[in-house]
């Protein structure tokens, strides 16, 4: 078989999107198949990288250039071909193959959701509401589609106004071997990044600063846990230093018991190191697609404090705590103050209940593997292709 996987341009400089079209496109060759990558190239977005057109001339290469050349390309067409979208948000391509066997990965529906209003905390420009209808206009055309979770399904079906042939829920597999490390180890690992955890560990959170990751409501849930200790954990969050008002507001609502670190730039390593010696990982996100913080979280035996909704409580399972959603317009200080109080009773776990949930959460979390999501990927795949070579022999 061979697969042609389209993928998001490299002047987008996307990180995690390359990385995902590696790791399919290197599973298929370990397993015989032919494997090309299709992506817009940088032609007008090369003469005004430096410029304030530079969005619209990746547009032009987008939109414009590269479908000319994939329909070039089609002419050349080889049978028994899949054609693989390893991202929904390359929907404005997927009417060029709609005729062809092609599958759709869909990771989350956020910007379509904010682009149609559904997400006060993330207004969206006029551009960026074309920009996604454009995206779903695309994608609508699909008729086969990978979701990373059941939540990202739901939002698909019913945002994305979608009737597919085949819709199938993989999950992800981590992109690293997370695993719980003896205090020795972490320690020594943390030393060497320049940094030094206290013996009773700390308080963790992970982020990007997004909207989405509720970083105000993580420094407000701290600071009405500090506000109860004399001498509380510090709270250690791996994300961008904060710039945005309601995050340093809630800064310097902290106690001055209290300690508030960020760090950035944390090798895998090092997150493991991290994550080995939390008290406790909290992440209660206002949305997510999947939540690969969660998993990596238990995979090294933490104990995680997130949000009862999809596809957060999907991914974290029965081993985690649970927080209600923070909705727009609701009481911040009652929701961090009953987060201080799941927070407590975490923390406050007798030891050996505490190495019994531990070894629970790692098993559960082992079912969060690459080799798992690369044999779900290629179930669908093999489905897909029988069923359209069935169709077209059923053809007179």
């Amino acid at each position: 078989m061979k697969f042609v996987l389209f993928c998001h341009p490299p002047f987008m400089q996307s990180q995690s999107m390359p990385r995902f079209a590696r790791m399919i496109g290197e599973a298929m060759q370990a397993r015989g198949h032919e494997v090309v990558y299709w992506a817009p190239q940088p032609m007008v977005h090369a003469l005004l990288a430096s410029t304030r057109l530079a969005k619209w001339a990746g547009y032009v290469d987008q939109y414009l250039l590269f479908p000319l050349l994939v329909r070039a390309r089609l002419l050349r067409r080889s049978h028994n071909t899949l054609y693989v979208f390893c991202d929904q948000a390359l929907g404005p391509w997927v009417p060029l193959v709609k005729h062809l066997p092609h599958v759709v990965h869909a990771h989350d529906l956020l910007a379509l959701r904010s682009a149609l209003g559904q997400i006060p905390q993330n207004p969206t420009s006029r551009t960026g509401r074309v920009y996604q209808r454009y995206i779903r206009r695309g994608f609508q055309q699909g008729r086969h589609f990978i979701c990373v979770s059941r939540r990202t399904q739901e939002d698909l079906l019913a945002h994305g106004h979608i009737r597919p042939e085949s819709s199938h829920v993989v999950y992800n597999g981590l992109n690293h071997p997370y695993k719980r490390l003896s205090r020795e180890q972490a320690d020594l690992l943390l030393a060497q990044a320049g940094m030094r955890a206290g013996p009773e560990g700390m308080i963790l959170h992970v982020g990007g600063g997004q909207w989405y990751k509720n970083t105000a409501g993580v420094i407000h849930l701290y600071a009405a846990y500090a506000s109860r200790q004399a001498r509380p954990l510090p709270l250690w969050m791996v994300s961008p230093q904060p710039t945005s008002p309601q995050v340093l507001a809630a800064l310097a609502a902290v106690p001055p018991q209290g300690r508030v670190q960020f760090f950035q730039g944390i090798s895998n390593d090092v997150m493991e190191a991290l994550y080995s010696v939390a008290a406790a990982f909290v992440f209660p996100s206002l949305a997510e697609g999947f939540g690969w913080p969660i998993v990596e979280a238990q995979a090294c035996g933490c104990p995680v404090l997130t949000t009862d909704d999809s596809p957060m409580n999907e991914i974290a399972g029965p081993q985690a705590h649970y927080l209600p959603l923070l909705k727009p317009g609701a009481d911040m200080q009652a929701w961090a103050h009953h987060g201080a109080d799941e927070l407590q009773s975490m923390l406050d776990v007798p030891d050996a209940q505490r190495e019994q949930e531990t070894l629970q959460r790692m098993v559960w979390a082992a079912q969060f593997t690459n080799r798992r999501a690369i044999d779900g990927y290629w179930q669908v795949y093999e489905q897909i292709m029988a069923r359209e070579q069935g169709a077209m022999a059923a053809c007179p």
